[in-house]
């Protein structure tokens, strides 16, 4: 069995000051992320191994975009995520300096409920298309002029991979050898 990566009594489990935030930032930026279970003991933070990770990937991580989602991403998280599902990295890997919590986090308290006010089921991903074309064969000008604004939106984005075949270690070698 494992042992505890910290004692639980030392452990702080409040909200992260700035001093401590900084702490980390230095050691990381010093040392490099490496094993986080032995990271707050040597950056001399009283805080779980798991804390500091959340914190440094959620919040600190330099390059992470922070604020509103754009209508672009927000297309883009509904377009994915009725490819992937519920494959949160795989959506937030998409969006860059977004992460996958929050993404998720996005989602659930935003995407999800509007698709369910305009009475599409978001667990059925064919559903979003269904009321995509609705909403282009409408004969109110606002909805088609807001159509075509985000069809045009959509086409000023930079042309993205959505490759997301997924392939054991093994067949990538094989392929490259031939």
């Amino acid at each position: 069995m494992r042992k505890p990566c910290c004692d639980k009594e030392e452990t702080n489990k409040g909200a992260w000051s700035r001093e401590e935030d900084q702490k980390l930032i230095d050691y990381i930026l010093k040392h490099g992320e490496g094993c986080w279970r032995s990271i707050p003991k040597a950056a001399g933070l009283p805080r779980c191994g798991k804390s500091c990770r959340l914190r440094y990937i959620n919040y600190l991580r330099p390059g992470l975009k922070r604020g509103n989602f754009g209508e672009d991403e927000e297309d883009l998280i509904i377009r994915l995520h009725t490819l992937l599902g519920n494959r949160w990295s795989l959506i937030a890997g998409r969006l860059p300096g977004r992460t996958d919590n929050e993404v998720k986090n996005y989602w659930n308290s935003h995407i999800r409920k509007k698709l369910i006010q305009k009475g599409i089921d978001p667990n059925k991903p064919h559903n979003y298309q269904l009321a995509r074309t609705e909403i282009s064969s409408c004969s109110s000008t606002t909805a088609k002029s807001k159509f075509l604004s985000s069809k045009n939106q959509a086409s000023k984005l930079p042309d993205l991979n959505l490759d997301l075949t997924l392939s054991t270690p093994s067949t990538r070698v094989e392929e490259s050898k031939a």
